[in-house]
């Protein structure tokens, strides 16, 4: 489904991550680990072609994508929830969804059934400000509007980050249906070691830019945890 083959990714002439590979299978859960400032959002940024500039070759379903920009990316078949949500405050809930839809390659513009089946809040207050919603409520409908572009590969930037704990539990559970039911493959970073055990199939952990240690999720162990996590 999605494989990078030693990419390097610039902010201006700094490299941020160095010859990163890595694959991921069609309908798995990549969880991506690692301490605050190794690499992890530049690593999603990268993906969606969000740097200046990256090298090396990037395959979306065996097409090459390296040199596209970010929105023939989407059109490709990527989805993206930033860190920080970033949802348009003044916009309503429909709106903000609805931008999604300019990403799909079939002109649909309608919101999709399973956004709103997804997350029933955001169904019953489509009418409502973005900005009068909660951070929890804001990340759902910031996860809404990335399936708006129906996406193949869903890229989350701390998608459970400042988020109280029941909107957590339906947040981790929404996605898990994603993955599990619907087959979207999910790359996502992650904070909380619980919710990626419970969540991946593959880890992947960063260390200053580069890929340090990756493998199946059933195999990650304390002694990795400590030596990639701990401060």
């Amino acid at each position: 489904m999605l494989e990078l083959n030693d990419i390097t990714s610039f902010y201006g002439k700094t490299p941020i991550i160095q010859n990163v590979s890595l694959e991921v299978p069609e309908g798995k859960c990549l969880c991506i680990l690692g301490r605050n400032g190794v690499g992890k959002t530049t690593l999603l940024q990268t993906i969606m072609g969000l740097t200046t500039r990256m090298t090396g070759k990037m395959m979306i379903n065996g097409e090459d994508v390296s040199a596209q920009p970010t929105h023939l990316r989407a059109n490709a078949g990527l989805g993206y929830v930033p860190q920080g949500r970033r949802v348009l405050g003044k916009f309503t809930v429909r709106e903000n969804i609805l931008l999604g839809t300019f990403a799909r390659k079939d002109d649909n513009r309608a919101i999709p059934d399973s956004c709103l089946e997804m997350f029933p809040y955001l169904a019953d207050n489509l009418e409502k400000r973005a900005g009068l919603l909660s951070g929890g409520q804001q990340q759902q409908l910031a996860i809404a509007r990335a399936l708006a572009t129906d996406p193949q590969i869903l890229l989350l930037d701390e998608p459970t980050e400042g988020i109280q704990p029941n909107i957590v539990a339906e947040i981790e559970a929404s996605l898990m249906r994603l993955n599990k039911e619907l087959g979207i493959t999910l790359i996502l970073t992650e904070q909380h070691i619980t919710i990626a055990k419970k969540m991946s199939d593959l880890y992947l952990f960063m260390d200053i830019g580069r890929v340090a240690n990756h493998g199946k999720t059933k195999d990650l162990n304390d002694k990795l945890i400590q030596k990639y996590l701990s401060i």
